[in-house]
């Protein structure tokens, strides 16, 4: 159905410029009926059905996220910077704090020379 939509939708078949001269519309179109002949790649119970019917859902999902993804301004991404500034800082002094705490306990633990 995809297929047979997306090879419906260009109408320069006909003309000479066509944007996909190496795939000819009517092998998409042929390649659509192929996939409706094989009932187990639409049916969800089948393992392949799952596995191919959850690849389109994701396509289908990435594609609509995609679409509606904005590039962030200038004050959208300055506020984005120091929060992830912010955050570096924090894990540093987090981990730096831990590993100076920690020094000390492992001499004690491990009996320093």
């Amino acid at each position: 159905k995809i297929l047979r939509l997306i090879a419906l939708s260009h109408r320069c078949c006909q003309a000479s410029t066509c944007p996909y001269p190496h795939l000819p519309h009517l092998r998409l179109l042929a390649m659509a009926d192929k996939l409706k002949s094989l009932p187990f790649i639409s049916d969800k119970n089948n393992p392949i059905g799952y596995v191919v019917q959850g690849a389109i859902e994701f396509a289908h999902d990435s594609r609509r996220l995609v679409q509606r993804c904005t590039k962030p301004d200038a004050k959208e991404f300055k506020k984005i910077a120091v929060a992830c500034a912010i955050g570096f800082a924090i894990m540093g002094f987090i981990g730096y704090t831990v590993k100076l705490v920690f020094i000390p306990i492992n001499n004690i633990i491990v009996g320093g020379s």
